[in-house]
């Protein structure tokens, strides 16, 4: 590992590098937050120049891994569907009325290019204002969910 990684008083990442730079207010980016959530890395600067290029967290000492992981989940939502209760039309845009596990919500799905196939069943829907909603497996969601979501596919 060449580089430090600290929190300052303000609570921002302070990254300093081996040839003595230090950069103050680094966010970590997850390159593939889904599907390698723990590979591929980088801490960016608030310029949004990539400063750091990490291929494995597991490799990181723990203290470091922790401050990564603790900035990304303060930042990152990414609420999964549980369950599909009712969409307001079939056509676009339509309002849904969803379960997540963060609890019950409405979104506006502007059109049906905002659902993305990802690996076999997984899905990212994206809403009207660019917030992201996971479907881990659209298999297993409840008969009148998939029911919904296959109008939509």
């Amino acid at each position: 590992m060449d580089f430090q990684l600290s929190r300052n008083q303000a609570g921002r990442l302070v990254l300093a590098l081996a040839d003595g730079a230090v950069h103050e207010g680094v966010i970590p980016v997850r390159a593939f937050p889904v599907h390698a959530p723990d590979n591929y890395v980088a801490l960016v600067g608030v310029e949004g120049k990539e400063l750091v290029w990490i291929e494995r967290l597991v490799d990181l000492s723990e203290d470091v891994r922790t401050l990564i992981l603790d900035e990304i989940a303060s930042r990152e939502v990414m609420p999964t569907i549980l369950s599909i209760a009712a969409v307001s039309t079939y056509s676009t845009p339509s309002t849904w009325d969803v379960m997540t596990d963060r609890g019950a919500t409405k979104f506006v799905l502007k059109g049906e290019e905002d659902i993305r196939r990802l690996v076999g069943a997984e899905l990212i829907i994206t809403d009207s204002h660019g917030m992201r909603f996971y479907i881990a497996d659209m298999m297993l969601l409840d008969k009148n969910s998939r029911r919904i979501l296959d109008r939509f596919l």
